[in-house]
């Protein structure tokens, strides 16, 4: 059984390259490259239980003191998380204002899909604000770890439909079959493969991702989120592509940041957000 943890993530510090982040009873000492500036707490990067770089290839520092996998709550939905070879742990901190936006603006009966879902933070808030989820993700293995995260939030098998496939290759499909959507979040990768081997390049992919997404939107649907991690991809850049892609005049953006109260607030990427229709 995993071990729940009730305390939530805390930003601790960064910089130097670097950021200091706690996730329930375990603190991390992980890369950073937007954290040019210096540590504002020195004495607080002792205290890592483990650290991760990237100098001489992927390495972890005390992972043996690390726990197998463990559970922290954030913004209301469990997470199991757990060291992979390429220092992630299944949750990305900036996306967590965005669940608790979700919760706050989506309403119970609205078809809402989640495409690169990864291990579906954002799709399980969305299944407790009462929306009907599809959840998307090209990696089988990231499809299960969602689920599992949908077991420890209590949530039945038929709170959300999982897909394993390509994002392109499932929106044409759903565009042919009359499924529609009322709302849609995505966060494309700067590089990927879909299931079958299809190669993602987000600069060259990504407007007509948001093409078919226009697709599959209902005539009620009200918003369209894209995120972003990739360097280049600015709040502006995301709005002009969403600008495009939608019938609205009403597109808005800014920085993904990760904020504590005694810590610098830590960019880590975009986001952009289209609203269709006035709730």
């Amino acid at each position: 059984m995993v071990p729940l943890v009730s305390t939530d993530y805390c930003l601790l510090d960064s910089g130097h390259g670097r950021k200091l982040e706690r996730f329930g009873p375990v603190i991390l000492d992980r890369p950073c490259g937007q954290a040019v500036w210096r540590p504002q707490h020195p004495e607080r990067w002792e205290k890592a239980t483990a650290s991760f770089d990237r100098q001489g290839g992927l390495r972890w520092h005390g992972r043996e003191r690390l726990p197998k996998d463990w559970v922290i709550e954030a913004a209301g939905v469990r997470m199991r998380l757990a060291a992979t070879d390429f220092g992630h742990l299944g949750i990305f901190p900036e996306t967590i204002p965005l669940w608790r936006w979700l919760l706050e603006n989506l309403a119970p009966g609205m078809q809402f899909l989640n495409l690169f879902a990864y291990s579906g933070g954002a799709s399980l808030a969305a299944a407790k604000a009462g929306a009907k989820v599809c959840h998307l993700d090209a990696s089988r293995g990231m499809v299960g770890w969602a689920r599992e995260n949908a077991a420890l939030n209590d949530l039945t098998e038929d709170a959300v439909r999982w897909i394993v496939d390509d994002a392109q290759a499932f929106l044409r499909r759903e565009a042919r079959r009359g499924r529609r959507y009322d709302a849609v979040l995505l966060d494309p990768p700067s590089f990927g493969r879909g299931r079958r081997g299809e190669l993602y390049k987000i600069e060259r992919d990504v407007q007509r991702t948001l093409e078919l997404v226009a697709q599959v939107l209902s005539p009620s649907a009200r918003f369209v989120v894209l995120t972003s991690h990739t360097p280049g991809f600015t709040p502006q850049v995301l709005q002009n592509l969403m600008a495009q892609s939608f019938p609205t005049d009403r597109t808005e953006g800014g920085e993904m940041l990760i904020e504590a109260p005694d810590s610098l607030p830590l960019p880590c990427g975009s986001w952009a957000r289209a609203w269709l229709a006035t709730p």
